[in-house]
């Protein structure tokens, strides 16, 4: 399998550098490049790549401007934004993903050679997970990357999975949700459908994003969902009717004191290289409510999440997973779902209604 992968940016020495450590990697290919989405349009229509790694910040026309001009010229692409990690570029490429881009990587703040294969490292394996490439296992940071199993199959079939034994649900008093690539366009059409329901419950959210993104999220969602929504804060009381977001860069954790439930932040190293990580939330979660946990896997690459799903139901609780073809990426919900781990698997436009009829508006 070959992903044929498309650079526009207006640095020639960015172009340059990304060609030459994606080229050395399998399956990529390098089919094109251009300095500024103007130039960007007519080459992505001729040349229809699997993907695009999309600066912002360009003369003549920026990336934002530029993205739904290019998906219009090639529907079936899918655009990585690529920026650096500014407050201001980190809204850009918010409003980007609400525009049909697939993902974002933060561009390195330096040269550092570690920094550098961070990047490449990360923007390498987005690309795998958006052109739909079965996942290796993750590798330590200072590993080369590996070469991924890869299906020949023209069209692969959908994915096996069988449900968890069906038994009565029990009252439900937390909802935890995690998610990655993918996921800020799922969770807002999620809370969407949930506007003005299940505000007798807190509400956990765990998304993969670096810092500043997770704040942007959070109002997004907020406004959504017609609730309190915002990042959590360490030692703050959880209330119902509130939407708690991990922040970035940091773990978020509940814990029982004589007041109630208060939530924790850590910067303890990271679960499936991952901060925050869905996977030390529900296992938080799961100690404190048990039975009364419902969790939502939602779209996103790696399997963050399934250690802590599996502990949700030892505990008694249940987990719903996101089906595989309105997902961005069925990494996550993927191995929920084949584990045996959920009592339903369920199209994105229909997980709203499912919750509200499971819990209880």
């Amino acid at each position: 399998m070959t992903i044929r992968v498309m650079l526009v940016d207006d640095s020639v020495i960015v172009r340059g550098l990304i060609s030459r450590a994606l080229s050395a990697l399998p399956h990529i290919q390098i089919v094109a490049s251009a300095s500024n989405g103007a130039l960007a349009i007519p080459i992505a229509k001729e040349q229809r790549p699997d993907i695009i790694i999309l600066d912002i910040e360009m003369p003549e026309m920026d990336g934002i401007t530029a993205l739904p001009k290019l998906i219009e010229a090639s529907p079936k692409t899918k655009v990585i934004m690529a920026s650096t990690l500014t407050l201001r570029n980190a809204g850009i490429s918010m409003q980007a993903l609400s525009l049909g881009a697939a993902d974002y990587v933060a561009k390195p703040s330096a040269k550092q050679p570690e920094e550098l294969q961070a990047f490449y490292r990360e923007l390498y394996s987005k690309i795998l997970a958006l052109a739909g490439v079965p996942e290796s296992p993750a590798m330590p940071a200072s590993a080369p990357v590996a070469k991924p199993a890869v299906s020949t199959s023209a069209a692969a079939a959908p994915t096996p999975y069988s449900l968890a034994p069906s038994k009565p649900l029990a009252p439900v008093r937390a909802l935890a949700i995690a998610s990655s690539t993918g996921g800020p366009q799922a969770l807002q059409k999620l809370f969407d459908g949930l506007k003005g329901k299940l505000n007798h419950i807190p509400i956990f959210v765990t998304q993969h994003m670096p810092p500043m993104f997770t704040a942007l999220l959070a109002e997004q969602l907020a406004k959504a969902g017609a609730r309190v929504c915002a990042e959590g804060k360490n030692g703050e009381r959880v209330l119902p009717g509130h939407i708690y977001v991990a922040p970035g860069d940091y773990h978020m954790l509940a814990v029982k004191d004589e007041g109630g439930v208060a939530l924790r932040l850590t910067q303890d190293p990271p679960v499936n290289f991952c901060r925050p990580a869905a996977d030390p939330m529900l296992q938080s979660l799961s100690a404190i409510y048990g039975s009364g946990l419902l969790t939502v896997v939602l779209t996103g690459m790696g399997q963050d999440g399934f250690e802590g799903a599996r502990t949700v139901v030892a505990n008694g609780g249940n987990v719903v997973a996101q089906d595989e073809v309105s997902s961005v990426v069925w990494g996550m919900p993927r191995a929920v779902a084949v584990g045996g781990l959920c009592r339903a698997v369920l199209p994105l436009p229909d997980i709203s209604g499912y919750l509200i009829q499971s819990i209880g508006s």
